[in-house]
């Protein structure tokens, strides 16, 4: 990556700017630690400042002459104003609080923020292997969290059960699926990216992580996992024999996965799925599931609300859904405003039945949020983004299969809005990016 930076002023430049991003990074990884050491709850705030800051310092000492780095920088760049503008123009229609706006972008745009921010980093060799051992560090305390939590403190006999079993992520609401979802994601990256290693080290990794999974009964992740990876060679299909030979190769693990899961009781919580009565189209989990997109127009008082929802905050995302109400007394002097969408579709979760089994069945998704906020042009916008990075970052299979099991999480639970995991996601990509512009690197 060519730069006219002199040699004293990259290193400097590369220490400050890559410091910054993996702090920004650490911003999201560790608050809930800090905070069961009684640091104040603002901690969980910091990353919204951490991200941005790293970003356009980053940014603006960057001296990159490369034309595809350029393209990249600025396609990424027109989308994130895209994005901006979209989420104001609801603001104004929906007569949202500013601040809601502003997280609004906040929480949606700042993987895009840090992705942009480590394609822009120009790595050495060296530099490239302290990130990416920092980042195997973080993904690795967090396993070894569990493992604590479940084997030492013995977190899974408290009320709550498994759900307790949540890593670094302590107190954080689906902190066990957070957690599952880094450690997943690590595995995938660790097995198949990191071919210096030995094959036994990598396979117990997985086996570790595939444990993890279980102990904090995640069964959701790992479905999201395989269902990204069915995607991935949907979309990759180019030999119909081999095509034909994984489609056989899967369906025989999916017959086995079926005996087993009700054979081995570690694995009888996948049965509350397999109940075709409720997933008809007046079926209890159609009718949960579904509900924002019952309860949302209702409260449409104009055609302009298709376009761009009902507001940022006011339907399911993650800022309505939990953050307005978390930090109501923070944010009520700074003209937050909530909406009664938020209030009944979690009056829905709790009058069904199967509200409280599974977040597989929660009404309140990513796709859910960003439709619900912003509208069709919202998502067209958020898809547009993902797009870009499809097209431009995307360079091996790795990135591409991430990348599709966070399409597949934005159906089932608000990731898309969890900044710890759509952080740690893109930093992989982001590492991929790099491994793969330079093969010098690995």
């Amino acid at each position: 990556m060519e730069s006219t930076l002199t040699k004293s002023e990259q290193k400097k430049g590369y220490i400050s700017n890559s410091t910054l991003t993996l702090v920004a990074i650490a911003t999201t990884f560790f608050p809930r630690v800090l905070i069961s050491l009684k640091i104040p709850s603002l901690i969980n705030f910091l990353h919204f400042a951490a991200v941005p800051l790293a970003c356009g310092s980053t940014l603006l000492k960057s001296r990159s002459k490369d034309p595809r780095q350029i393209a990249t920088a600025r396609s990424i760049l027109i989308g994130l104003f895209l994005l901006l503008g979209t989420i104001f123009a609801s603001a104004l229609l929906n007569d949202a609080g500013f601040i809601n706006a502003v997280l609004s972008f906040l929480l949606l745009a700042e993987p895009f923020m840090l992705l942009l921010t480590i394609v822009s980093l120009p790595l050495t060799a060296e530099n490239f292997i302290r990130f990416r051992t920092l980042i195997i560090r973080f993904a690795l305390t967090n396993i070894i969290f569990t493992y604590i939590q479940r084997y030492v403190f013995q977190r899974h006999k408290l009320p709550g059960l498994e759900d307790n079993i949540t890593g670094v992520f302590i107190g954080q609401g689906a902190g066990h699926v957070i957690s599952s979802s880094i450690s997943l994601t690590f595995a995938v990256y660790y097995f198949v990216g990191m071919k210096s290693q030995p094959i036994w080290l990598r396979g117990l990794i997985v086996l570790i992580i595939f444990n993890q999974v279980i102990i904090s009964d995640t069964k959701q992740v790992l479905l999201s996992f395989i269902v990204g990876y069915m995607l991935l060679h949907l979309i990759n299909i180019k030999n119909p024999a081999k095509t034909l030979i994984y489609l056989i190769a899967g369906s025989c693990f999916i017959g086995i996965f079926l005996w087993a899961i009700y054979n081995f009781e570690f694995l009888s919580g996948f049965t509350t799925w397999i109940r075709p009565e409720i997933y008809g189209p007046d079926g209890e989990a159609t009718r949960l599931k579904f509900a924002a997109f019952r309860i949302a127009p209702q409260y449409f008082t104009s055609p302009l609300n298709w376009l761009f929802g009902l507001g940022p905050g006011h339907t399911v995302g993650r800022l309505g859904g939990w953050m307005l109400e978390i930090y109501w007394d923070l944010l009520k002097p700074l003209d937050a405003t909530v909406h009664p969408v938020s209030v009944l579709v979690w009056r829905a979760v709790g009058e069904s039945w199967l509200g409280n089994q599974s977040s597989m069945f929660s009404p309140l998704f990513g796709w859910a949020g960003i439709w619900g906020d912003l509208g069709f042009v919202g998502l067209g916008v958020y898809f547009y983004l993902g797009f870009l990075i499809w097209n431009y970052v995307c360079l091996g299979e790795i990135a591409k299969y991430l990348v599709l099991t966070i399409f597949v999480f934005g159906c089932i639970f608000s990731q898309l809005e969890e900044p710890s995991y759509m952080l740690f996601v893109v930093a992989i990509i982001g590492l991929q990016w790099h491994e793969h512009r330079n093969k010098n690197l690995v």
